[in-house]
């Protein structure tokens, strides 16, 4: 597992503002994280989030492989295991999400260091994806 410093660092004030916006009804909130990287957010956010469905996924085998060791090693049954996911492609290809299905579309510290085509990618994707009233939340 890796633990990047600066993620540690954020987690924190980022869970706060999260906790706004994963507020919901009944059922568990669908969250799709993308380009979750080492995975300590996907597993940090889950964990003080059990009314969310946590999906973390990223484009880099690497990043995958310290997903799936965050999601073993913390057994919180809230989140899922990684998909590959290459955000500069169509939404269709998206892990089998269907459209306005996410309550929340997670991206953080991807658009500043991704090419503008995984931007764009984003926010075409979070258009179909999010529920009405979903939100597409990002940092960085």
């Amino acid at each position: 597992m890796q633990v990047p410093a600066a993620a540690e660092r954020n987690k924190g004030p980022i869970l706060e503002v999260l906790r706004e916006y994963a507020r919901g009804g009944a059922g568990a909130l669908r969250v799709l994280e993308v380009g979750a990287g080492a995975g300590l957010h996907a597993a940090h956010f889950a964990r003080a989030l059990p009314q969310t469905r946590w999906q973390p996924s990223d484009i880099d085998p690497r990043a995958l492989r310290s997903i799936a060791a965050y999601v073993e090693a913390t057994g919180v049954p809230n989140l899922l295991p990684p998909i590959l996911l290459d955000v500069s492609q169509g939404w269709e290809t998206w892990g089998g999400t269907q459209p306005a299905t996410l309550d929340l579309l997670v991206s953080i510290n991807m658009m500043h260091i991704a090419e503008l085509r995984c931007t764009e990618g984003l926010f075409k994707g979070a258009g179909v994806l999010l529920k009405p009233g979903g939100v597409l939340f990002t940092y960085g």
